[in-house]
């Protein structure tokens, strides 16, 4: 790698993943029973919530890393949603990673 731009890529690439993993240490089976209430909207394929109209996301499959990262960005007033602000008000970190790597061990599943 003789481009400068090539190395830094490179090594910004290498620390993500080498990040993503330390957030991805759930227990899947742990979060199955922790995602009962999540299952209710992110379960329901297409759904829409009423008022203010919002399509809900697939969780099924996403990556752990970004999972976490959102439900604690939720949890610190980072992201605004009334609903998740305080579905994840009472979550830990722990248990934040749970819910994730039961979400991502759904891949293929189309939940």
């Amino acid at each position: 790698m003789n481009n400068p731009r090539s190395l830094t890529l490179a090594l910004c690439l290498g620390g993500v993943l080498a990040w993503g993993p330390a957030l991805a240490d759930g227990d899947p089976e742990a979060g199955r029973a922790k995602a009962l209430t999540c299952m209710g909207c992110h379960g329901i394929p297409g759904y829409f919530t009423v008022y203010p109209t919002y399509k809900v996301p697939k969780l099924a499959g996403q990556h752990p890393e970004f999972l976490v990262a959102a439900l604690m960005a939720y949890k610190n007033g980072e992201r605004s949603h009334k609903t998740m602000v305080a579905q994840a008000s009472s979550l830990s970190e722990a248990d934040m990673q749970d819910i994730a790597a039961y979400f991502a061990a759904m891949a293929g599943e189309g939940k």
